[in-house]
C-alpha cells in the first residue's frame, strides 16, 4: 500500500506525540507544522522537535501561529502538564527548526504536490490561514483529516478543545470545500488505553515504548486525578492518522458539519446534522463513527515495536 503524502499540523501534547509516532511509519511526512494549543507555541514546537529526536525521525518542523484568530488562547496544562509532555524524562533538545513559516510551507507544498493530505490534530489556525491566504489550495489538497469536534465537548459541555480554541479557524476549514474527514470525541473516546496496555508497552523496553508509556501513564493519571476518578487515556490524535492510513478500521458516515460561533453556551460546538432528511444540507464531512479498538491497538503496538 502506498503511504499517503502528508503534512502533520499539531500541538504536542501527549496524543499528538503518538500521532507523530504513527505518521512516522505509515505516512510520507513532508513536514510537521506546529500551532499554539495544548500549550503555548514555543512549547508545542519544542515538543515536536523532541518527539522526532526521541523517535529518531528526520522530518522538518515549521513553526506556525501562536494564538487564535479572534480570541485569547486557552491552553490545557491540566491535561498535558505545564510542558505539554508531562511524564517522561525529556532529553536535551538537539534538533533545529526548519522555519517559522508554517503557513507558507503548507501553501507551497499544496501547490507543489497534487496528492497532499493535511492531518490536523490541533487547533485549525494554521490550516485556516493557509486556505484564506491561498484559496486555490482548497482544490489542490487531496483532503484534511481532522481530530476535533463531536456531538459533545470536553473543554465545555458542548465544545471539543481543538475547535473551542479557535472556532473561527474551524469555521473557515469546514466551509472550505476541501474533502474533510473528522474524528471527533464520539470516535476517539472509543480508543482508550488501559493500564494493562501500558504494561505491555513498558515490557518492550525500547526508547520509544518507554517514552510513550510514561506519557500515557501521566495522561491517564491526570484524567483520574482531576476529572473522572478512574484511569482514562483516550488516544484522540492518532485516530486522525489511522483514519487516513487504515480506513478499514473505521466506520464512516457523510454528514453536514457546521461550527457554532456565537452561542453563549455552545461556542465552538460542531453541529453534526444526523437527521437524514431531504431538507438536510449536502454533506461536507466524512465523520468517523466507530473504530475497531482491538485492531487499532494492535496496530499501535506493532508500530511501537518497529521503532526498536
Amino acid at each position: 500500500m502506498t503511504k499517503p503524502k502528508i503534512i502533520l499540523d499539531c500541538d504536542p501534547g501527549h496524543d499528538d506525540a503518538v500521532a507523530i509516532l504513527m505518521a512516522g511509519r505509515h505516512c510520507e511526512v513532508l513536514g510537521i507544522t506546529t500551532v499554539g494549543g495544548n500549550v503555548p507555541l514555543e512549547l508545542t514546537t519544542r515538543n515536536a522537535l523532541l518527539c522526532l529526536q526521541i523517535l529518531d525521525l528526520d522530518i522538518p518542523v515549521h513553526e506556525g501561529i501562536a494564538v487564535p484568530l479572534n480570541t485569547p488562547p486557552v491552553h490545557a496544562p491540566d491535561i498535558h502538564g505545564e510542558s505539554g509532555l508531562g511524564g517522561p524524562v525529556l532529553p536535551k533538545l538537539e534538533r533545529q527548526l526548519a522555519s517559522t513559516e508554517a503557513v507558507r510551507f503548507i501553501i507551497d507544498s499544496a501547490r507543489t504536490h497534487d496528492d497532499l493530505w493535511l492531518i490536523a490534530t490541533g487547533p485549525l489556525t494554521n490550516v485556516a490561514v493557509a486556505l484564506s491566504q491561498a484559496p486555490d489550495i482548497a482544490k489542490k489538497l487531496k483532503g484534511i483529516s481532522i481530530m476535533g469536534g463531536g456531538s459533545f465537548g470536553n473543554r465545555t459541555p458542548a465544545a471539543e478543545f481543538n475547535i473551542f480554541y479557535d472556532p473561527e479557524a474551524a469555521d473557515i476549514v469546514f466551509r472550505s470545500g476541501v474533502s474533510l474527514t473528522m474524528c471527533g470525541l464520539d470516535l476517539t473516546h472509543q480508543f482508550t488505553i488501559e493500564p494493562e496496555n501500558i504494561e505491555t508497552m513498558k515490557a518492550m523496553k525500547s526508547r520509544a515504548a518507554t517514552f510513550v508509556s510514561d506519557m500515557l501513564e501521566f495522561f491517564g493519571g491526570h484524567y483520574k486525578e482531576r476529572y473522572f476518578n478512574r484511569f482514562f487515556a483516550p488516544l484522540h490524535d492518532p485516530c486522525a492518522v489511522m483514519a487516513l492510513t487504515h480506513p478499514d478500521l473505521f466506520e464512516f458516515q457523510d454528514r453536514q458539519v457546521v461550527v457554532e460561533l456565537h452561542g453563549s453556551h455552545t461556542r465552538g460546538m460542531t453541529l453534526i446534522d444526523e437527521r437524514g432528511v431531504k431538507l438536510a444540507k449536502a454533506s461536507n464531512t466524512r465523520v468517523a463513527k466507530k473504530i475497531d479498538r482491538e485492531s487499532a491497538l494492535e496496530l499501535l503496538l506493532d508500530t511501537m515495536r518497529s521503532y526498536g
